[in-house]
């Protein structure tokens, strides 16, 4: 793949003439007044279907789910292989990725914590009593949903630092105390997968299971902070939650066990937002690069544009040279899954790691070619150069991934 296809490129200018509509003049209110986006992306997937098709794949799994529970002989689905469909909907989940965050990355976020976690892991490990209670919502942003496992001391060592409890009431039931803090969607969230480990007596605290449930707003003990106020991508809510003797069901359990869904589920879920980084880093620059030679062109000091200057051209090529890295490995991912192919832990993190240090780089370059311009808040790549850096920090810092692809290289010998 070199190139996207035909059919690619009308969807991808359907989904930037959607932006520009409908995002960029509400970018102010939603990235610095604090008004939430999910009307904003409700609108989005309603434009382009793609609440109706979340709508038919989730009745189609769960159809299937429920005969193969009621025994009867259903057809076994194809894990590997070639599949051209399997790669148009890799690029179909790409294109708005990249396109959204030419402008706003915070609403790629918000949309995928809610959609692609939240959702994501009540239908891949919930029961189906699970996913008929909860999961559908979610997956069509119906309602808002968060996956919480940060804490203010656990952050790149989650399970090792993780404090927040669940101790069997001894009824069945689960009694849940702790916090959560960093939690994307918090604020606002209807429903939360709340990732902590369990208070087994005479078990050290380090080898303690993890086990997940899925809470709901309004709980009794359950309390979620207002936004926080950050550095960058102000567009996606986050917040903290205090849990002060949160009462749950055996019903609640994620998968209905203890066992359903605790370090590999969550560890799975990384691999998950990984894949997604360089979508996003794609298109920062390539907005960031856009703004940077418009400008250049504009911009006369001493008598010519600053891009008959060397060292600013020289700026701009390292940029197309980063948005070729990029998009190649879009396009890599796209074909990857195609034909039926996942990647490893070393090649996953370092496209989350080359994407996030490149999205910084070029942000900062921009911010720098626009000179004074470029530190006002009008110009918008200073605001590009803030969004970049949480995507150096979240869905694994880079030196977590830097440990992580050096463990799998060495871990093949």
């Amino acid at each position: 793949m070199i190139q996207w296809s035909e059919q690619q490129q009308m969807i991808q200018k359907m989904v930037r003439d959607f932006v520009e509509k409908e995002v960029v003049p509400q970018l102010d209110d939603i990235e610095y007044n604090g008004v939430p986006p999910y009307d904003i992306l409700r609108k989005l997937i309603k434009t382009f279907g793609m609440d109706v098709m979340a709508q038919q794949n989730f009745e189609k799994q769960l159809a299937r789910e429920k005969a193969i529970a009621a025994g009867e002989t259903v057809e076994e689905k194809k894990k590997d292989g070639p599949s051209a469909m399997a790669g148009e909907e890799a690029a179909m989940r790409m294109i708005p990725i990249i396109e959204i965050c030419r402008h706003a990355q915070g609403l790629v976020t918000a949309m995928g914590v809610s959609m692609g976690l939240a959702g994501g892991a009540i239908m891949s490990k919930g029961t189906i009593e699970q996913k008929e209670r909860w999961a559908l919502p979610l997956l069509t942003l119906e309602k808002v949903g968060a996956w919480a496992i940060s804490e203010p001391n656990a952050g790149s060592d989650a399970f090792g630092q993780m404090k927040t409890l669940a101790r069997r009431d001894g009824n069945g039931g689960y009694i849940i105390n702790g916090s959560k803090t960093w939690i994307t969607n918090g604020p606002f969230a209807d429903t939360i997968i709340l990732i902590c480990k369990l208070d087994e007596e005479g078990v050290a605290p380090e080898q303690r299971k993890i086990v997940s449930f899925i809470l709901d707003s309004g709980m009794e003990g359950l309390e979620q902070s207002k936004p926080f106020k950050k550095m960058g991508i102000g567009s996606s809510p986050t917040g903290e939650l205090f849990l002060s003797d949160v009462k749950v069901g055996a019903d609640r359990l994620l998968g209905g066990s203890e066992d359903s869904y605790g370090r590999s589920g969550a560890k799975g879920t990384f691999m998950q937002e990984r894949a997604g980084v360089a979508a996003m880093a794609l298109g920062m620059v390539e907005r960031a690069m856009e703004l940077s030679v418009q400008y250049a062109n504009d911009r006369s000091q001493f008598g010519r544009p600053i891009g008959q200057n060397q060292l600013i051209q020289l700026k701009l090529a390292k940029m197309e040279v980063a948005r070729t890295n990029l998009q190649n490995m879009v396009f890599r991912y796209i074909e990857m899954t195609a034909e039926g192919k996942q990647m490893t832990l070393a090649e996953a993190s370092a496209m989350k790691l080359y994407a996030a240090q490149t999205a910084m780089e070029v942000a900062t370059e921009a911010v720098q070619i626009h000179g004074g311009y470029g530190y006002m808040r009008e110009s918008r790549v200073e605001q590009l150069m803030r969004d970049a850096k949480i995507l150096q920090i979240y869905a694994g810092t880079d030196e977590m991934q830097i440990i992580a692809i050096a463990r799998d290289l060495l871990s093949r010998v």
